[in-house]
């Protein structure tokens, strides 16, 4: 089975490529694939119209793309992550499920998954991995609690490295290759992040 992952942008390939690698031993290329986008965008009102060439945003692509990974069978996993942002998460995933519903064509296989606030929240829940990319980086202005409810988790690792605001897709590309490789994949302490993992591990067990 070969995977494809679409992400709102490439600040969000170095975690996804890592979790692909390290905890389910596949190849980049041979087994999995990632697909980066302009943003998160908006869900189109016709599904199954042609979409907009100038929209390259992941909603504004998506119902296009599955409709197209469609025609390859059982063969393909569709993963599709995106941040929660300021939406309801039930609301979010529910609107991603009518829009599959509606599709006149659509894949085999589909995991929609929702890393709650954005995936810079799977980092704050795992401090270790921090220090071990970032040895300087302090945590006072952490809030407490679950590390998924945290608002504007980018803000806050800004916060805890020391780095100036606003935050660029650049400045998160960097953190996530350094913090990615020592994120705690068998016990994550993002509840998000372990959905994510228990997701793909149900299409995994399929291979």
């Amino acid at each position: 089975m070969m995977f494809h992952v679409l992400v709102e942008g490439a600040s969000d390939d170095p975690a996804v490529k890592e979790i692909l690698t390290r905890r389910f031993g596949l190849s980049r290329g041979g087994q999995f694939q990632i697909h980066p986008h302009g943003g998160k965008g908006k869900l189109p009102k016709k599904p199954n119209a042609k979409p907009d060439p100038n929209d390259r945003t992941l909603f504004g692509q998506l119902p296009a793309k599955l409709r197209a990974y469609a025609v390859k069978g059982a063969s393909v996993c569709v993963v599709v992550l995106v941040d929660q942002d300021d939406d309801d998460c039930r609301q979010l995933l529910a609107s991603l499920r009518k829009m599959l519903k509606k599709l006149k064509k659509k894949p085999a296989n589909v995991l929609f998954r929702i890393a709650m606030e954005e995936i810079e929240a799977w980092f704050l829940a795992d401090q270790p991995a921090i220090i071990a990319a970032y040895a300087n980086a302090t945590f006072q202005g952490v809030p407490g609690g679950d590390p998924d409810l945290i608002d504007d988790p980018s803000d806050i690792l800004a916060g805890c490295l020391g780095a100036q605001l606003p935050c660029t897709g650049q400045m998160k590309a960097e953190w996530a290759e350094g913090i990615a490789p020592h994120l705690d994949l068998d016990n994550p302490k993002s509840p998000s992040l372990a959905k994510f993992i228990e997701g793909v591990t149900r299409f995994w067990q399929l291979v």
